[in-house]
C-alpha cells in the first residue's frame, strides 16, 4: 500500500497575508463581541477582500494541457480530489459507442480547459441544458481526464461484443485473487473507467456528472468512488502526504519529470503489446478498507514496527531523514516498506495516484475509511501483481487493512491533437 506513497493534504497552508479568515470572524462572534453596522461592514469588506484575492489566486493557476503524447492524470502533478467511475456498456451498437468516445474527448478538452460543455449550461429555456451547470464560475483547478479500458470491453461472456477481443493486450490480465481479499462485485471491474482529478472536488464531480449524462442510453455508472488528501505524489520536491493510518506514504513514488524510469516503468513501449497502446499505462484501482478503530489503539512502536518508518519524520528505520537511502534490514522482515520496496521486488515500481477516502459509517459505528490505491505500470504482471503477491502473503499490515474493491484498466495514450478521440486507434 505505501512505500511509493501519496500525500493527504491534511496541512493547511497559511491564511494570505492581510485575510480575514472565518474561523476569526466565527471566533469574534462566540466572544460576545457587539459588532455594530459599520464594524459588520468591515468585517464583510476584508472578507470579500480575502475571497477576491483566493479567486484571483485560483485562476493564476495553469489548466493541464488535455492534448499530448500520454494521458494526463498519470504522470502529471497529482491534485487534492478525486471522482473514479466505472461504466458499464449497455448498447451492442458499436457505432453508438464509438460516438460517445468521440463526444466524451470534447468535452474533456473543453472542461478541463474550464470551459462549458456544448451551448452551455444555459441554453434554449424548452430543451436541458449541455452543461449540469455546477462549475459555473469556477477555475478549471488543474483537471485532469483519464480513461481506460477493462478487459470485459473485449470480451464479455465469451462474447466478443464490439469486434475488439483480438486487439485485447495481453498485459490486461484478469487480476488473481490474492490471500484475504473481500471483493464486492458492485465495487469492481467495469468496461470503461474514468479518473477526474482537480483541486476543487466540485470540479471534479461535474466532470464525471457531465460524462454520465452525454453518455446515457449507452453507458453506465458501475460504481464510482470520491477521494480527498492525496497519499501520493509526482512531485518529489512536495512534502509527503499522509495515509489516514498518519504515516507518510509515497516517499519514493516514481517522478513525473523522470522520463527514463517513466519510460522503463509506467509508459508501455513499441512491442509490448498491441500498437494501440504504444505510451499507454495499465491502471490498477484497489479500494482499501482501513480498520482504523483498532490501528487507533495500537501502540506507536508497533504502528511504527508495522511500517518500518518513523510516524512524524517518515524516516526509515536506522536513519534520520524520510529521504535517507533505507536500509531493508534494519526493519522487521515482515513491516510493509520492506515488502512492497523495489529492492525486494526485482526493481518493479508503480507510480501511485492513490487517495483516501471516508464513506460515513458501517451501521455498527465503524469509520468506512481508507485507500483508494491507484497505480499505473507499464505491465501489471511485472509489477503490481508480484508486489501485491508478497504483501498479501506476509504483510503485518494486512490486520489492519481489507481489498474490498478491483479493478484493471487499459490507458490508452493521450490525445494528441483535436480531433482525435479516446480510443481511436483501438476502434480504427
Amino acid at each position: 500500500m505505501v512505500e511509493q506513497t501519496q500525500e493527504t493534504g491534511a496541512e493547511q497552508g497559511p491564511e494570505p497575508k492581510g485575510a480575514v479568515s472565518r474561523r476569526a470572524v466565527i471566533g469574534w462572534a462566540g466572544a460576545g463581541v457587539a459588532l455594530g453596522a459599520a464594524a459588520v461592514g468591515t468585517v464583510a469588506a476584508a472578507t470579500r477582500s480575502s475571497d477576491e484575492e483566493a479567486e484571483a489566486a485560483l485562476k493564476a493557476v495553469p489548466d493541464i494541457e488535455f492534448y499530448g503524447e500520454h494521458q494526463a492524470g498519470i504522470a502529471t502533478p497529482v491534485q487534492d480530489r478525486l471522482h473514479f467511475a466505472a461504466f458499464d456498456v449497455s448498447t451492442t451498437s458499436r457505432d453508438a459507442l464509438i460516438r460517445v468516445l468521440k463526444e466524451w474527448t470534447k468535452a474533456a478538452a473543453v472542461m478541463t480547459g474550464g470551459r462549458e460543455v456544448g451551448t452551455g449550461a444555459t441554453g434554449l429555456a424548452e430543451a436541458p441544458p449541455d452543461d449540469t451547470g455546477e462549475a459555473l464560475g469556477l477555475p478549471a483547478s488543474r483537471l485532469t481526464l483519464t480513461i481506460g479500458f477493462g478487459p470485459t470491453l473485449f470480451e464479455k461472456d465469451g462474447k466478443d461484443r464490439f469486434g475488439l477481443k483480438a486487439k485485447r493486450p495481453e498485459g490486461l490480465i484478469d487480476l488473481p485473487a490474492f490471500p484475504h481479499d473481500n471483493l464486492d462485485p458492485a465495487r469492481s471491474g467495469g468496461d470503461l473507467c474514468v479518473q477526474a482529478c482537480a483541486d476543487d472536488p466540485q470540479v471534479a464531480v461535474h466532470a464525471i456528472r457531465n460524462l454520465a449524462r452525454i453518455g446515457m442510453g449507452v453507458v453506465t455508472v458501475r460504481w464510482s468512488q470520491l477521494g480527498f488528501g492525496k497519499t501520493s505524489s509526482t512531485t518529489p520536491e512536495a512534502q509527503t502526504p499522509r495515509n489516514l493510518m498518519g504515516f507518510k506514504d509515497g516517499t519514493h513514488n516514481v517522478s513525473g519529470q523522470d522520463t527514463p524510469t517513466l519510460d522503463e516503468h509506467i509508459w508501455a513501449a513499441p512491442g509490448d503489446g498491441p500498437e494501440w497502446m504504444t505510451g499507454g499505462s495499465y491502471l490498477v484501482a484497489r479500494r482499501i478498507r482501513m480498520h482504523i478503530e483498532t490501528w487507533d489503539r495500537t501502540p506507536l512502536k508497533e504502528q511504527e514496527d508495522i511500517f518500518g518508518r518513523t510516524k512524524r519524520e517518515g524516516a526509515p528505520f536506522g536513519k534520520q531523514k524520510e529521504h535517507d537511502a533505507p536500509d531493508l534490514s534494519a526493519m522487521p522482515k515482515d513491516s510493509h516498506v520492506r515488502l512492497a520496496h523495489p529492492d525486494s521486488n526485482s526493481g518493479a515500481k508503480l507510480l501511485r495516484r492513490g487517495f483516501s477516502f471516508t464513506d460515513g459509517s458501517d451501521g455498527l459505528g465503524r469509520l468506512e475509511a481508507g485507500l483508494f490505491f491507484l497505480a499505473y505500470q507499464r505491465d501489471t504482471r511485472k509489477a503490481f501483481v508480484p508486489v501485491q503477491r508478497k504483501l498479501a502473503a506476509t504483510d503485518a499490515l494486512n490486520e489492519y487493512i481489507q481489498h474490498v474493491g478491483s479493478a484493471h484498466f487499459a490507458c490508452p495514450p493521450g490525445v494528441r491533437k483535436p480531433g482525435e478521440w479516446w480510443g481511436q486507434s483501438l476502434f480504427g
